[in-house]
C-alpha cells in the first residue's frame, strides 16, 4: 500500500527544511490531489509542524510555505475538525467578528502582513493541552494571532487583571483603549 497524500508531503517538507517552497511544488508531491492545502493545514493545526505561509511572514508571497525546522518530538495524535458550522458562527458572533487578541475585523489591512485580515475560531487552551471544542473555550482570532498562540497562549485574563492593566497604562493608552471599545460597540 502505497503513501497517503499528508505522509507523502510530510517527506517532502522535511526534504525541503529551510527552503522556500510553492503551493504547486507541494501539490506535486501530494500526488496532484486536490485536497493538498487542507493536508497542509493539517500538518500545522493538528500535527504541530511549524509550516509558515504569508500570513505568518510578510517576506513570503501568498502560495509559498517554508518549514524551517524540523519537527521535535511532535506527539502522535490527530485530532477531528469537530467544531460545527453553528458552534463557529456562534464564537464569531459572540465576540462581534473581531479578532480577541488584536482587535481586527474583517478587511481590515493586517499590519504585519499588509493583506485583508481573516478570522478563525481558535482555542482558548489548545486541544493537544487537553483544551475542549466548546463555546466556553473558543475564541475568535485574525490569522497572525491564531498561528502566533499555537500550543503557547494562556488562560483568557480576568477582568480584574485588564482593568488593573489599563489603569497601570499612560493617558494617551488609556485613551486609545477608550476609542477602540467605543468604536467597537457603538
Amino acid at each position: 500500500m502505497g503513501l497517503g497524500s499528508k505522509e507523502k508531503i510530510k517527506a517532502f517538507m522535511v526534504a525541503n527544511v529551510g527552503r522556500i517552497v510553492t503551493s504547486s511544488e507541494i501539490q506535486e508531491a501530494s500526488g496532484n490531489v486536490s485536497e493538498w492545502a487542507r493536508r497542509l493545514r493539517e500538518l500545522r493545526d493538528e500535527e504541530g509542524w511549524l509550516i509558515l505561509s504569508h500570513n505568518d511572514r510578510a517576506d513570503l508571497k501568498p502560495g509559498q510555505y517554508l518549514l524551517e525546522a524540523m519537527p521535535k518530538d511532535l506527539p502522535d495524535v490527530s485530532f477531528s475538525r469537530s467544531i460545527s458550522g453553528k458552534l463557529r458562527a456562534s464564537v464569531l458572533d459572540r465576540n462581534g467578528f473581531t479578532c480577541q487578541m488584536c482587535g481586527v475585523t474583517p478587511g481590515d489591512i493586517d499590519p504585519k502582513t499588509n493583506r485583508k485580515v481573516r478570522l478563525h475560531v481558535g482555542h482558548v487552551v489548545d486541544k493537544s493541552l487537553g483544551g475542549k471544542d466548546e463555546l466556553s473555550n473558543l475564541r475568535t482570532l485574525c490569522s497572525a494571532c491564531n498561528q502566533g498562540a499555537k500550543n503557547i497562549t494562556t488562560e483568557k485574563p480576568t477582568s480584574i487583571w485588564l482593568l488593573a492593566q489599563v489603569r497601570r497604562a499612560g493617558q494617551d493608552e488609556q485613551r486609545a483603549v477608550f476609542n477602540w471599545l467605543r468604536n467597537k460597540f457603538e
